[in-house]
């Protein structure tokens, strides 16, 4: 069994940053850093007015750094913060250690966690991207090397072979991804046609989301108390008697801090939030940065132009909140369903919210449908909601809740009001 790896987590602190926002960054860090299975063995933290171009932290803080690993046998330093290839190479040879930052490590987590192919091409387009600007620090005995005359060299040519092929297989694995993404379009449209409206969940990662798409739909998938547990995307219809059924979509967690080499590759993923009717933002109501985590989710949202989408907020996790006036002020505060998906609590108060948010692209006509026309009647069980039927002499008649995008081929039908 391969031995974990000691790890020693470091962040700066600017002087637009709380003292609190980076205590709880590295919190989350360490997380990652477990998850990833490492050992977190220290912590350091340094307050700057800017980092340093070389080694982002100060020689000072480097040094203490130092003396940091060797006391607790790290062989691992991570940054919270994004490193330039140049500071990571620099603070490696100062520590005489591998150091990475938070986007390596999420990457890592990433790589790790794909399960379909889909998920794995993602992650290593995103790998790549990451890895190419720091080829050089792979080649240690090109440093001396600045290019022009009389640098030039069979390392240089094996340094730029590598680039190029790296180059080759981003532009193939796009290739493969953009396949994905026409293939994924065709299944929304499939689901467009099929009339049935599609809720999709969104969140911070490790809030839940997949916990609740089990208990939903009867579903599943792996939930656990770790972070990114879910890469890949998940569809199940959420059919309920009396209750019109829905589509329900899962979709990788958001993060404090994700990495765009991330946001860029999953984009054939993300693409399934663009085609949701309501997004269905599912928040840890016990977690102590939950209005953080808020935070970084709505501004991912705004970054994929998806900010203004009807949006519902479920509390989920209630059942570990103590006091209740604090989980009122909370739905208040939010316009929230509270909900525990491990318990079930909430969850006829989150459909009937659901069904609501849904209701604009819904509409209730009254329809008489001859005996012979089995198919459009069992479109109206199937993709509506029934609230009424009596079989007639003529026919049956429905008042049902049908998508409007349905009610075209059953105008015929259609009874006045």
């Amino acid at each position: 069994m391969r031995k974990r790896e000691r790890a020693l987590l470091a962040a700066l602190r600017l002087p637009r940053q709380r003292r609190f926002e980076v205590e709880e960054s590295l919190d989350e860090l360490g997380r990652l850093a477990e998850s990833a299975g490492a050992e977190v063995v220290g912590r350091v933290t340094q307050e700057r007015r800017a980092p340093t171009p070389q080694l982002y932290f100060g020689k000072g803080k480097v040094d203490e750094l130092k003396a940091s690993s060797e006391r607790e046998g790290a062989n691992l330093m991570i940054s919270d913060d994004p490193l330039s290839p140049v500071q990571e190479r620099n603070l490696g040879g100062s520590l005489g250690l591998k150091v990475i930052d938070r986007t390596a490590l999420i990457l890592d987590i990433f790589a790790q966690r794909a399960r379909t192919m889909e998920g794995k091409l993602q992650v290593e387009l995103a790998q790549l991207s990451y890895l190419l600007p720091r080829l050089v620090g792979q080649w240690k005995h090109l440093e001396r090397l600045g290019g022009g005359i009389g640098t030039r060299g069979p390392g240089e040519t094996q340094l730029e072979s590598d680039r190029r092929m790296i180059r080759h297989r981003i532009e193939k694995i796009r290739g493969e991804l953009g396949r994905v993404r026409v293939h994924r379009r065709l299944l929304r449209d499939r689901r467009k046609a099929a009339g049935v409206p599609v809720v999709a969940l969104v969140g911070y990662t490790n809030a839940g989301k997949t916990t609740l798409l089990n208990h939903l739909t009867g579903a599943e998938h792996t939930a656990a108390d770790r972070l990114f547990v879910t890469l890949d995307p998940a569809a199940r219809v959420v059919s309920r008697p009396s209750r019109a059924p829905f589509i329900l979509t899962d979709t990788v967690g958001f993060i404090r801090k994700l990495p765009h080499q991330l946001v860029a590759a999953f984009k054939a993923t993300l693409e399934e939030l663009e085609e949701a009717d309501v997004l269905l933002h599912v928040v840890d109501a016990s977690h102590p940065g939950l209005d953080e985590q808020m935070e970084a989710v709505e501004s991912l949202l705004g970054e994929l132009e998806l900010g203004e989408r009807p949006t519902i907020v479920a509390l989920n996790k209630v059942d570990r909140l103590d006091a209740d006036a604090a989980l009122g002020a909370l739905v208040d505060r939010f316009d929230a369903v509270a909900v525990s998906a491990r318990t079930g609590e909430g969850m006829d108060a989150l459909l009937d919210r659901i069904e609501r948010a849904l209701r604009p692209g819904v509409e209730r006509v009254r329809l008489r449908i001859p005996y012979r026309e089995g198919t459009a009647l069992a479109q109206c069980y199937e993709r509506g909601r029934v609230l009424s039927r009596s079989d007639e002499v003529d026919g049956i008649v429905l008042e049902v809740e049908l998508p409007r995008r349905l009610l075209g081929p059953l105008k015929p039908y259609q009874l006045a009001d």
